[in-house]
């Protein structure tokens, strides 16, 4: 009997990795739970060990998405290589990691561009590139590059809250939330 394939793996990539890319992590991973996909993040310059942003937690929670045991993590080539699927939360995180790790350049978006993206492939195709989201996941890349050209461009960037009142938290969520939301559903449909 052979074995099951590896788990695909996302990775988040934010700046700490306290505020958005765990936000995104954590969203990601309960609307995928039970599937053949882990969700995990790092910072470009990571407050290494430190649990998710308070502000950050409660948005989170009331989505139905725990934050416990959380500990941030500093971005490496070796996560990055072990991607599937590399989601920036901002153009200058996606050229870090691409920076890192220029194979990666072809399966790295920003969020809101990927989720831009989705909106854009044929949910057909999507669901015969892979009969899981794991599946899906690794055929994603490809067939979001391909409708780049009628995608047209929009906003890139997730607002970085950190150090910001509630409200600011309330919108940089706002901007990530919808946007975590496309891709969990194109991938579990």
């Amino acid at each position: 009997m052979s074995e099951p394939p590896a788990p695909a793996q996302i990775l988040a990539v934010c700046t700490g990795n306290i505020c958005r890319s765990p936000a995104v992590e954590r969203l990601l991973a309960a609307r995928l739970a039970g599937t053949d996909v882990q969700v995990s993040s790092a910072g470009t310059r990571a407050v290494v060990g430190h649990a998710v942003s308070a502000p950050m937690i409660p948005l989170v929670a009331a989505a139905g998405a725990e934050t416990d045991g959380f500990a941030a993590r500093q971005l490496t080539a070796d996560l990055i290589r072990e991607a599937d699927l590399v989601i920036a939360l901002t153009r200058t995180h996606r050229s870090e990691i691409v920076e890192l790790v220029p194979g990666a350049v072809r399966r790295t978006f920003t969020l809101l561009e990927l989720a831009r993206l989705v909106a854009h492939v044929d949910p057909q195709a999507l669901h015969d590139a892979g009969a899981t989201p794991g599946a899906r996941v690794r055929a994603l890349p490809a067939l979001a590059a391909g409708v780049r050209h009628v995608a047209g461009s929009g906003p890139t960037d997730v607002a970085d809250p950190i150090g910001g009142s509630d409200a600011v938290y309330r919108a940089s969520y706002d901007e990530l939330a919808p946007a975590v939301d496309t891709l969990a559903s194109a991938l579990l449909h």
